[in-house]
């Protein structure tokens, strides 16, 4: 499903990534771990076409994203990959509901098919009760959740998320992990972790060890 081949990145004389190679299949759940300057974060933005490699391939579902016109690749990230980032970045003048539709609409979806599936969404997260509220009315566990619906939108290929529970008490860290493996059993998404969470690394499918940016 996602295939990476000798992805190198530099910054300036910084060489942060050395040469990455790795493969997920559909269904799984990939915790990438390390130390603190290791790469994994500038790993994560290339596999999730937020950055471009130096050199290297990576295809996702057999495409050649980085062949792709810089308009074409965004709309390929709006279709086949979501993301869930350690601070939720909802925006603070929607209601929940709002928020997930965005990816759709960028997609061009209509206003009714868009609400129809954010309110699936939403139902399935617990949160039908909030879909009216804004995030400042919203607990952190439950903003995280709606960031899930919104990374979940346009049925993506992967969801990249970095350190998703980082933000959260141990409570909310817990049930977000619990509702990511619910999610890959229910729906076969596929996730791809940056985490310093030992407990969600370990519960992964693999733990990949990221040292002196290789993996």
């Amino acid at each position: 499903m996602l295939k990476a081949q000798s992805i190198h990145k530099s910054y300036g004389n910084l060489h942060v990534l050395k040469g990455v190679d790795l493969e997920i299949a559909k269904g799984e759940i990939v915790s990438i771990v390390g130390k603190s300057g290791a790469g994994k974060s500038t790993l994560l933005h290339i596999l999730g076409t937020l950055d471009r490699p130096d050199t290297g391939t990576l295809m996702i579902n057999d495409t050649d994203v980085f062949k792709l016109g810089q308009k074409q690749l965004a709309n390929f990230r709006n279709k086949n990959i979501g993301f869930i980032f350690q601070f939720h970045h909802l925006l603070p003048e929607f209601t929940a509901l709002e928020n997930v539709c965005i990816p759709a609409y960028i997609d061009g979806k209509n206003e009714t098919a868009a609400e129809s599936r954010a309110k699936e969404l939403l139902s399935y997260l617990g949160l039908s009760d909030r879909i009216k509220h804004r995030p400042s009315e919203l607990s952190g566990g439950e903003q995280q959740r709606v960031a899930v619906a919104r990374a979940l939108m346009n049925n993506p290929a992967v969801v990249f998320a970095d350190e998703p529970s980082g933000n959260l008490d141990s409570e909310s860290s817990q049930d977000l992990h619990q509702l990511l493996f619910k999610l890959r059993d229910d729906f076969q998404q596929t996730f791809i972790i940056v985490t310093h969470n030992e407990e969600l690394a370990n519960m992964s499918d693999r733990k990949l060890v990221m040292q002196d940016g290789l993996l």
